[in-house]
């Protein structure tokens, strides 16, 4: 049931949705006052959630910063987490999403030495079923380009960051002999997962971002600064939906 409401709340958070019920009281109501509030409101909500260097700003004070490769140090293991790739289900493969830079990092950072297994934690992040297995998909993947069978953990029961630590936890669980662990996700992802990890029994793990939003200096384009981005409103939604995930979990018990 958490599950499903987590999708209905991802909807209604998204800032899409709000324009678009403001625009429908602007039009369908009968009061003058309300209707030319609405409106005006939606205007300003889309100029405000499109606007790239506001959405920058707001992220920026909410990603952890990032690792440069050579200051990471040795790893029994790395956990990556789900929500990488979409299931392609014409030509039957896995289809990269932004997210998709957490494999792409972790695969580095194996054959740099950095880390010696990999952990896939996830399965199927959807409502229905796409045929979706994201860990074990990704595992026969990575099997196929030359990473070994031996190093590779899965964890394929998790649909959510929540069940990703406890069940992740499981896993490890069951082989002693790793020791440091190596926890990767996307940046905008990693406080509410590390939080996850915390509260899941992992009490010594570093970090590792991935596919930043933000650095350390702010190289803004004239155009970032004046015109309207549609693109940015989905930004916006993953952000959000971050924040109110925090706060879910946290009132859940989560975290």
């Amino acid at each position: 049931m958490f599950f499903i409401l987590s999708k209905v709340l991802a909807f209604l958070t998204h800032p899409f949705s709000w324009i678009v019920i403001l625009l429908l009281i602007a039009w369908f109501t009968k009061r003058p006052f309300l209707s030319r509030w609405s409106f005006r409101t939606a205007v300003v909500s889309l100029l405000f959630f499109s606007n790239t260097v506001i959405f920058l700003e707001f992220t920026r004070w909410w990603e952890p910063d990032g690792t440069k490769i050579e200051e990471v140090g040795h790893y029994d293991c790395a956990i990556v987490l789900g929500g990488m790739a979409e299931w392609d289900n014409t030509n039957e493969r896995l289809s990269m999403r932004r997210g998709g830079d957490r494999i792409w990092q972790a695969i580095n950072l194996y054959h740099l030495g950095k880390v010696d297994r990999l952990l896939i934690s996830g399965a199927n992040g959807y409502i229905t079923d796409d045929k979706l297995d994201e860990a074990n998909q990704f595992k026969e993947v990575l099997v196929e380009n030359g990473i070994p069978d031996s190093v590779i953990l899965v964890e394929s029961v998790s649909k959510n960051t929540h069940e990703n630590a406890v069940e992740s936890k499981k896993v490890l669980d069951n082989h002693p002999e790793i020791e440091s662990v190596l926890l990767i996700t996307s940046a905008l992802h990693m406080p509410r997962a590390e939080a996850c990890f915390e509260k899941a029994g992992f009490e010594e793990f570093d970090t590792f971002t991935t596919d930043h939003y933000t650095g350390k200096s702010r190289s803004y384009k004239f155009d970032q600064f004046i015109i309207p981005n549609v693109s940015t409103l989905v930004c916006w939604k993953l952000l959000i939906k971050e924040w109110v995930g925090y706060m879910v979990y946290w009132m859940m018990g989560y975290i």
